[in-house]
């Protein structure tokens, strides 16, 4: 059984950090693209980052450049996604999802291509 559990959310002021965790089980994860997206209350779900489980490359939404940092632990069988200067147009419920991409090209920052889905981590950015 394939879970995502997501860790790492809460309340911070604008300008502040957080690093949200993913950790992966219930089978290997060669050949998948790692994703975060966030929701905001009313909002669809957005893509913020991904992350190549293989080899490590990464993307980036145009709201995330330059503030968001996406990386991986193989090791640790984790996702990261550290977050600076926050603002409180960050605030969502942030999702980690994985995409299975071995049989060819998928889209990497379209939601409904992801195969598994985290529970969610809520991030608020209030002063």
């Amino acid at each position: 059984q394939v879970t995502l559990v997501e860790s790492g959310g809460g309340l911070v002021r604008p300008g502040n950090s957080l690093r949200l965790s993913c950790v992966v089980s219930g089978r290997t994860f060669v050949n998948y693209n790692m994703g975060w997206f966030r929701q905001a209350p009313g909002k669809e779900r957005e893509f913020v980052a991904a992350v190549t489980w293989t080899t490590g490359e990464t993307y980036y939404a145009d709201v995330a450049k330059g503030r968001f940092t996406v990386s991986r632990d193989i090791g640790k069988n984790t996702v990261y996604l550290q977050m600076n200067s926050l603002r409180p147009e960050d605030t969502a419920v942030y999702y980690c999802a994985a995409e299975y991409v071995g049989r060819g090209y998928r889209p990497i920052s379209v939601a409904s291509e992801y195969d598994y889905w985290g529970q969610g981590t809520q991030v608020t950015v209030s002063s």
